[in-house]
């Protein structure tokens, strides 16, 4: 039955953990008291800050009887204790968490308790819109879970909810968490995806509802120290925590009797937690990339064979890569994720089947997951055939002009013998700049060109523009065109030039180097500067502070817009 309360108890505790955060708790806060659910609990849970964080809680609970100021006498370094210790004093039958730097639209309460005062459930969850502080942009965590109302009898009824493994996007009935002793594992990292995964497991029924219920932001580009644990993949003890949880996980399925379900759980990890060290690679050293497949390769001995089975061919050629120790060709393989980028050489074998890389693997496994045979590398039309291009040199020019040398890798041998035509394709503006150049065989399968470009010859919006752009270069052969990604030497420094003002355009700093991240592709970046800098700048500032604001949603996206 659903939970009954007494006068006076509050319907819903929602949770605030908070660290060193004094800046970012007060709109958390705010979150909570803006619900249109008004009969709530807010329990502050400091994990020992050394910040003005205390001041500032303390401020709050002095603003609204609602809110309940806890904090912990000693620093716990996670999550999981924040969340239980509040967990022990909070009155309501039905529990959220919310982190510091994230917040709650303003329908999440009412939305999840109707969808447990509707039927007896263990857990209501929603979905989650994830916002770049960079940008604004907004977009859907793992949409096509979310994307309809629905009740499960439990997890076995659809088990690609272990991707979802946020804890913060749900309601519990507190009946629930006492009836299983489930709490927040301590003393580890993605503590999330243990304690999502035995709710998943545990609960008999549960309901998804479509509607938005949590405002994760994004940023990308935080300093290291600042960075959130899951966007400090650069440290190897990262990388250590997160295999640990995964064992715990698979010890909890066998002993809870959900064996059946070590498949997809698999499956999960090899998508999402491997795939984003996968995606990586590229930007890892060779010390790195060893003391890596020494911490990652036990465990993936330990998955199932029909968890790779079920990942695209270029996934399956990193990790194959990287279990056979081959870790420079692993770096290489991995800057093609996503992208449909070639390798830069197949090898056939005696049948004429193509593997990746310079020569047939020696192993039955590596055979079977190097095998491009289902690519059709050779065969599919010349708009989707996947080339490789890569900058092997750039040289600065006069003012804001690059010359790059290309080279073209052809493993599959498409393109005919003799010169190619060749452009470098930008559009920052609505105008595309196209600059042809010339590729000319080194030998099968390689091409290399020269390609000058000025940067001021770009056309951009007569109010400016703020942006990065990638490259693309574009092959044409028989009428037909190909466009690919243009590939940066990841280590070259970035070379910045000023575009004078010109008739109905504004000037503008110009910044060529390689994408931080991902597959390293070049990037080209504008910064206004000068009197338009002082109108962009602060635009894009408020849209980034308010573009969570249901009010504000669609004047953001068109100045979002305007700003592209």
């Amino acid at each position: 039955m659903p939970a009954v309360t007494t006068p006076g108890t509050p319907d819903v505790t929602v949770t605030v953990i908070v660290h060193n955060d004094a800046e970012r708790l007060p709109r958390a806060v705010a979150s909570v008291r803006r619900q249109t659910h008004r009969a709530l609990e807010i329990v502050i849970s400091d994990d020992h800050s050394t910040d003005d964080t205390p001041r500032v809680a303390r401020e709050l609970a002095a603003r609204d009887p609602r809110i309940r100021y806890l904090r912990l006498p000693h620093n716990s370094g996670g999550c999981s204790a924040p969340r239980n210790r509040a967990l022990e004093i909070a009155r309501a039958p039905y529990l959220m968490f919310l982190d510091s730097d994230d917040e709650l639209p303003e329908d999440a309460v009412a939305l999840l308790l109707a969808a447990h005062r509707e039927r007896e459930i263990d857990f209501a969850m929603g979905a989650v819109r994830r916002i770049r502080t960079d940008t604004g942009r907004r977009s859907t965590w793992m949409p096509h879970l979310v994307r309809e109302r629905r009740t499960l009898d439990g997890i076995e009824a659809d088990p690609r909810l272990f991707f979802e493994h946020l804890s913060t996007s749900k309601m519990y009935a507190r009946a629930f968490l006492d009836r299983h002793a489930l709490r927040f594992p301590e003393g580890i990292h993605y503590e999330d995806q243990l304690f999502s995964a035995q709710a998943y497991c545990l609960a008999k029924r549960f309901t998804i509802v479509p509607e938005p219920v949590y405002l994760w932001y994004i940023a990308p580009y935080a300093a290291a120290d600042a960075a959130s644990i899951s966007n400090q993949r650069h440290r190897l003890g990262n990388v250590r925590d997160r295999i640990h949880v995964q064992r715990l996980i698979d010890a909890f399925l066998t002993e809870s009797g959900h064996e059946a379900l070590r498949e997809d759980k698999d499956h999960k990890f090899l998508k999402h937690d491997f795939r984003m060290y996968a995606g990586d690679l590229p930007h890892r050293d060779e010390e790195w990339l060893a003391a890596f497949a020494d911490l990652v390769n036990p465990y993936l001995d330990t998955l199932s064979p029909g968890a790779y089975a079920r990942l695209p061919r270029a996934e399956r050629v990193v990790l194959r890569l990287i279990r056979d120790r081959r870790l420079d060709e692993a770096r290489l393989a991995a800057r093609g994720l996503g992208h449909g980028v070639a390798p830069r050489q197949v090898t056939r074998d005696a049948d004429g089947r193509p593997y990746w890389g310079g020569r047939v693997p020696d192993s039955a496994d590596a055979r079977r997951e190097l095998d491009l045979t289902e690519l059709e590398l050779d065969t599919r039309p010349f708009f989707g055939a996947q080339f490789r291009h890569e900058i092997t040199e750039i040289t600065r020019g006069s003012g804001a002009g690059v010359e790059l040398a290309v080279r073209t890798y052809d493993p599959a041998l498409r393109l005919p013998v003799g010169p190619q035509r060749a452009a470098l394709l930008l559009t920052p503006g609505r105008r595309r700049l196209t600059v042809p150049f010339r590729l000319s065989p080194v030998r099968p399968g390689v091409f290399e060109g020269r390609v000058r470009v000025d940067l001021a010859a770009a056309s951009l919006p007569l109010s400016g523009f703020a942006g990065v752009r990638h490259p693309m270069v574009r092959l044409t052969h028989r009428g037909q065109g190909n466009t690919g990604l243009l590939l940066a030497p990841l280590g070259f420094p970035a070379l910045t030039a000023r575009v004078p003002y010109r008739s109905g355009t504004a000037p503008h700093r110009v910044t060529v180097e390689p994408e931080g991240h991902g597959p390293g592709r070049l990037q080209v970046s504008w910064e206004p500067v000068g009197i338009t800098a002082g109108v962009l700048r602060p635009v894009a500032r408020r849209v980034a502070r308010r573009v969570a604001r249901p009010s504000v949603r669609r004047a953001a996206r068109l100045v979002a817009s305007a700003l592209r």
